[in-house]
């Protein structure tokens, strides 16, 4: 089972990101923008590590993972094998994670909040250490999500930028399940541009082709690619 069972999830994996890919070129084609403009982040969330390596398998190199603990799990052995692998943290950050994550993750995408970016300040000029940083807006200003509301989005930047000396690359965004999502790629956008900021990671498996549309330079596409999440065990 076991060889077999690897075999046609490696075909799953390796046929899924070919589809992904053809559409991501084709979207990319259609707004005026190079293919290459365009960033894959393959999102591993909850797969196993064998998922991983059949994406790896057929040439991905960039992932992201949302807990800090799971990435620690699953990526030091492949990085070791791979060292041209580049990893994402998608997912909230709490403070006390902060040490962990700036010592794992190349590129942060989830700094929202003014704790946790003194925090990464701090702990990058301890080590020297500089992974990229995006701040996430909550674009639809929901409660129960993460993220800095639109209208503080330029203070914080601000802060994290330019008096604290983070990485910041770009803005991050995660747009609410049931409203029209090109209108909080549209406001990602604005806020980038008024900030100088040339990423915008933005879309995910549903709406990623929308996203490209309007300037996204990376898409995390997780369950298109490896599939419904495993249910915990």
């Amino acid at each position: 089972m076991g060889d077999d069972g690897t075999r046609r999830e490696s075909g799953s994996v390796a046929d899924n990101l070919t589809a992904v890919r053809g559409r991501i070129a084709a979207a990319a084609q259609a707004a005026g923008r190079a293919p290459d403009s365009v960033t894959l982040v393959a999102v591993g969330k909850s797969h196993p590590r064998a998922a991983i390596e059949a994406a790896i398998g057929v040439g991905q190199r960039v992932f992201g993972e949302n807990r800090v603990q799971e990435a620690h799990g699953k990526f030091p052995p492949l990085r070791t094998a791979f060292p041209d692998l580049a990893l994402h943290l998608i997912g909230p950050l709490q403070s006390n994670k902060v040490r962990d994550a700036v010592a794992l993750f190349d590129v942060i995408e989830t700094v929202d909040r003014p704790k946790l970016a003194r925090a990464l300040a701090t702990e990058m000029a301890r080590t020297g250490r500089r992974p990229a940083c995006f701040v996430q807006i909550n674009t639809g200003e929901e409660e129960q999500k993460a993220g800095v509301v639109p209208r503080e989005a330029d203070a914080f930047i601000a802060l994290a930028r330019d008096e604290l000396g983070l990485p910041i690359i770009g803005l991050m965004c995660i747009p609410p399940v049931d409203e029209e999502p090109a209108m909080h790629f549209a406001l990602l956008a604005k806020i980038a541009a008024r900030n100088g900021m040339p990423a915008l990671s933005m879309g995910m498996s549903g709406d990623y082709e929308t996203a490209i549309r309007f300037g996204a330079t990376h898409v995390r596409v997780g369950t298109a690619i490896f599939g419904p999440r495993p249910a915990p065990v």
